[in-house]
């Protein structure tokens, strides 16, 4: 071998080294970017998941829980977001919940990262972005955008078949890191399935009342801009989702859980708890298989020509057009559902009330934006700040 073939070898050694170190470098800010909940006057306590079950102490997925105490007797709501953390309206809604919500009756308590591990980490070869940051008065908050599977680096490997406890059931292989497919969760199980089993004694040690888990859903997707719920939040559901359509001008439809399909929140928590459990989707179409290029941009403004034409040509269940799905008609529409199944279900339970002030409607995020509702960190009182 020549003096060339070394020095050409040397060059590509290099370089390969050069970028690993660069990509290593951009994995790990993006796995340990803090991300900041600064309290709300409405925060009474924060609590981390492990106190419902300590296996999960000091794990990726011991997450943050706010509660939200009117100390006025009144049903509990559990409100979940960040279980599929690339769906980022789901974890921005709790956010606002967490940041402004005022309880004047009953209790919350809310999730923002129910899979935290999930929002370390993005897609593999999905080319997404590692973070996304929503403007603000004060200059802008930067997230993780996460992916749909608890991360490798926490739980691995797959098996070749997913058999769901305790139904027996076969999934996916990769849905054994899905926290929506891991329901009602196990003791002895994966971290996925220890996360649900910590909240299912969550659910059964606080008396939650109802649950309520935030999504978001390609358009390509049948199940989506709807309320999917359990046989016993049905009535439920569909008031709420008559009274969005009447008093908010968005629709948002309802949808039976499915009896044999195993897993998901909406069926396992109404089956093995008292809880009345539904799952709210909203539409985003950075998730569509027939998308563009993935920016940050594309995430927030919903805009997308490929996602256009497909629904030209008759491949969508939700109607887009140049206008998009921006994050605040999303975010909207997921905080107006949630305020509404208060109130809806306080008109059912007045014996259990639920009421929540200081929370914007669907029309007031889209007027103010997002941003608005988002709290500096850096203003507030040190003791009110939580790294998520």
């Amino acid at each position: 071998m020549t003096s060339a073939d070394y020095i050409r070898k040397a060059v590509f050694l290099l370089l390969g080294l050069a970028l690993l170190v660069a990509s290593g470098s951009s994995f790990y800010r993006s796995r340990h970017r803090v991300e900041t909940v600064v309290l709300g006057e409405g925060v009474a306590e924060v609590v981390k998941l492990s106190r419902y079950f300590s296996p999960l102490e000091g794990t990726a997925n011991d997450c943050s829980l706010y509660i939200l105490d009117s100390g006025v007797p009144g049903a509990t709501l559990l409100l979940l977001g960040g279980s599929h953390p690339e769906e980022p309206a789901g974890r921005l809604a709790a956010w606002i919940f967490a940041e402004n919500g005022i309880m004047e009756a009953g209790r919350m308590i809310v999730a923002v990262s129910a899979n935290r591990s999930g929002s370390t980490v993005t897609r593999p070869s999905g080319a997404y972005p590692p973070d996304y940051t929503i403007p603000t008065a004060w200059g802008g908050k930067t997230f993780r955008m996460g992916d749909r599977w608890t991360s490798p680096l926490d739980q691995w490997p797959d098996p070749e078949v997913y058999i769901h406890y305790p139904s027996r059931q076969n999934l996916a292989y990769v849905d054994i890191r899905n926290l929506n497919r891991t329901w009602p969760g196990r003791a002895n199980g994966t971290l996925t399935e220890k996360t649900c089993y910590a909240f299912m004694e969550l659910i059964r040690l606080e008396q939650i009342d109802l649950v309520i888990d935030l999504h978001e859903a390609e358009l390509q997707y049948p199940v989506i801009s709807t309320i999917v719920a359990h046989q016993k939040g049905m009535d439920l559901a569909t008031y709420v989702s008559m009274m969005l359509v009447d008093f908010e001008e968005f629709d948002m439809g309802t949808e039976f859980s499915p009896e044999n399909l195993h897993g998901l929140s909406h069926r396992e928590i109404g089956d093995h708890s008292d809880a009345v459990s539904l799952l709210f989707e909203a539409p985003e179409p950075f998730l569509d298989a027939t998308r563009g290029k993935t920016t940050r941009e594309q995430l927030l403004t919903g805009k997308d020509e490929f996602v256009v034409k497909a629904g030209e040509h008759g491949l969508l269940f939700e109607a887009i057009d140049e206008h998009g799905w921006p994050i605040d008609v999303r975010v909207g529409r997921h905080t107006s559902a949630v305020l509404q199944t208060m109130e809806s279900w306080t008109e059912e339970h007045p014996d259990k009330p639920l009421v929540c002030a200081g929370v914007p409607r669907y029309a007031e995020v889209i007027e103010r934006t997002t941003g608005a509702y988002l709290h500096d960190p850096a203003a507030a009182p040190p003791d009110r700040v939580v790294n998520e």
